[in-house]
């Protein structure tokens, strides 16, 4: 563990099966601790390749574990294609962990990539979020992301304007520098207000930019800029991505 901030905490597994599975008890823990005091446990979701081992835990190994008719899906981001599309985060979702746990419709709330304007789909998606937390201020109870070789989280890239939004809760990015280059994503004001914040990273090509927010050298990058006002947030990483002779075991 870091004592640099507490309210970052580290945890190092062999590789992304073991931290999958340790990030799905997690997962597990905080829906059953949740589930005692609301009705329903909400969760934003990361796309991309590393958590879909985590996903088919969830929806296998852990499926009994949580009262799933109480948990409600969103999307961090999402890849401006149609739903279908090989590129969707909501299709591998869908593939790995909404269908197999047959979740109802109601409980899966995708942003809609089938409007022409990516600028219109973002706002449509921020008032469905805003109107499915009511008076509120959305704060989600677990928030699931990954991390980019270049320091980026969610779709909010080094570099772009999109990182510095102030106002909206989900914007559209119409030049990403990893394709697709259009998309939508939740931003950090958004992010920073969940209870409870994940990063799976996994791979020898995240090691020098995770080494890097490890020892918090630079705050510029997107993923150093997820601290929530009040949560915490855990990162979940493999051995290849935290290679170094001093990083600590969990």
């Amino acid at each position: 563990m870091s004592g640099l901030d507490p309210k970052l905490r580290f945890h190092f597994y062999d590789d992304r099966q073991t931290l999958s599975r340790a990030a799905a008890a997690a997962f597990v823990a905080s829906a059953r601790e949740v589930l005692t005091k609301r009705s329903r446990f909400t969760v934003a979701l990361a796309g991309g390749s590393t958590p879909k081992t985590l996903y088919s835990l969830l929806a296998s190994e852990f499926r009994s574990a949580v009262e799933w008719s109480r948990v409600h899906f969103f999307w961090t981001d999402e890849r401006f294609v149609p739903p279908d599309a090989i590129e969707s985060n909501y299709r591998m979702v869908q593939e790995t962990l909404v269908r197999p746990l047959g979740l109802p419709a109601g409980n899966v709330h995708a942003p809609d990539t089938s409007s022409l304007d990516p600028s219109d789909s973002a706002r449509q998606y921020e008032h469905a979020i805003r109107t499915f937390f009511g008076t509120e201020f959305p704060r989600f109870d677990w928030i699931l992301l990954g991390m980019g070789e270049d320091g980026h989280v969610a779709s909010l890239f080094p570099g772009s304007a999109a990182p510095e939004e102030s106002s909206r809760l989900v914007t559209a990015i119409v030049n990403s520098p990893k394709p697709p280059s259009v998309r939508l994503t939740m931003t950090l004001p958004l992010l920073n207000a969940g209870r409870e914040l994940h990063f799976l990273v996994s791979g020898r090509r995240k090691n020098s930019v995770f080494l890097k927010i490890f020892a918090q050298e630079n705050a510029d990058l997107p993923a150093q800029q997820v601290r929530p006002y009040e949560g915490t947030v855990d990162w979940w990483v493999d051995a290849d991505a935290a290679t170094t002779d001093t990083a600590p075991e969990d």
